[in-house]
């Protein structure tokens, strides 16, 4: 039974995908459009019973009306597939979360902030030093303590990596905790953060208004007439 907010979704990503403008959509080139099977039901509860929690109602109902994954946002939905007995989601920096973490709560804050801005004070500046190679081991010593802090898998304690935007950007989906059902940008690999998506009147992002501002948007694109050079 497909659920009410999901109806004629698959049907218009279908659609869309055969359209000559919808090359014009950012990251198309990456899912072609395409979506995975949607997941059975027993498929589901397999993949709730291995990562000990249940799927905010919104993602799990995607991925039993819609599709395990495939075109979405940026370069794709992720898509989680059973692979040697085992669930797991699959794209770039999809192993950046830790599924034996799931079921614990989201923190939603980052690292001590004193803690980040004395990291950030002792950050090495090249013209500190004589010989470019002791820049070079300065700063990758410094990487390896930045990347501990805000990289520390805690941070992302029950939550999914759903999509990538490119340059190590990419979005979360949480899945445990009172930010559960929400999707969050992660900005880390440019000195940012995580940080909740946000719509215009400041709401907090479900998976469900991500997906579907995306494909309404997505449509707009392609229809659009081609711009002269």
């Amino acid at each position: 039974m497909i659920d009410q907010q999901w109806s004629g979704v698959r049907r218009r990503v279908g659609v869309l995908g055969a359209l000559s403008g919808s090359s014009r959509v950012f990251g198309s080139h990456g899912h072609r459009w395409a979506l995975d099977d949607p997941l059975a039901a027993d498929g589901l509860a397999e993949l709730e019973a291995q990562i000990g929690v249940r799927l905010p109602d919104e993602y799990r109902t995607f991925l039993t009306c819609v599709g395990a994954g495939g075109a979405g946002p940026a370069y794709g939905l992720f898509p989680v597939r059973r692979v040697q007995g085992r669930w797991r989601w699959e794209g770039d920096g999809a192993d950046l979360a830790d599924l034996s973490m799931l079921a614990r709560p989201f923190p939603g804050h980052g690292p001590d902030p004193r803690d980040r801005d004395a990291l950030l004070a002792v950050r090495p500046e090249e013209e500190g030093f004589d010989e470019i190679e002791d820049f070079d081991d300065a700063i990758e010593a410094w990487d390896e303590r930045w990347h501990a802090l805000v990289f520390a898998p805690e941070r992302t304690a029950g939550a999914i990596v759903i999509s990538h935007l490119g340059c190590a950007q990419r979005e979360w989906l949480i899945i445990s905790g009172t930010h559960r059902g929400t999707v969050w940008s992660d900005w880390r690999a440019d000195d940012g953060d995580l940080v909740p998506l946000r719509d215009p009147a400041g709401e907090p992002v479900t998976f469900t208004r991500w997906y579907s501002d995306w494909l309404r948007q997505a449509e707009l694109t392609a229809h659009q007439p081609p711009t002269n050079a």
